[in-house]
């Protein structure tokens, strides 16, 4: 017969320091802050494949990225906190197919002018590229 002790559960919504945030669907997209997707990210264009030095420009851009709403995003420079759209047309990687026609493909820089290339989803941005050797699409 073997003793087995019985761990308690800790309660993870309520707590002495710990709330549940606000609920996001209240706020309207444009006022908060991205949330960053790595979930489709793979490939000749993943992470995995950055040099340790862009890897934390990368990890850098998302926080700081991540300190200011979508709307203040957009009122920024395409090269340093703003965002710029790309052609379907001009990527030489294939779109994944669950990317509808309908969504925009923009790109942020990430290291010098790499860019992280994904689409949006009200506040979510999906990384689906990192173009580190600017083999993705023309940088013109």
């Amino acid at each position: 017969m073997s003793s087995k002790k019985k761990l308690k559960q800790p309660q993870k919504e309520k707590g002495k320091n710990l709330r549940t945030p606000p609920d996001k669907k209240e706020i309207p997209p444009e006022q908060q802050p991205p949330t960053f997707s790595l979930r489709y990210l793979e490939g000749e264009y993943c992470l995995t494949k950055c040099a340790q030095d862009d890897q934390a420009a990368f990890a850098l851009k998302l926080h700081r990225l991540s300190k200011l709403t979508w709307s203040q995003i957009q009122s920024q420079d395409r090269h340093k906190l703003g965002y710029e759209r790309i052609s379907r047309d001009a990527l030489k990687a294939s779109v994944p197919k669950f990317i509808t026609e309908d969504v925009n493909i923009i790109a942020f820089r990430f290291s010098g002018l790499k860019s992280m290339v994904g689409y949006r989803d009200g506040s979510v941005f999906y990384i689906i590229w990192l173009d580190r050797n600017f083999t993705l699409y023309d940088h013109t």
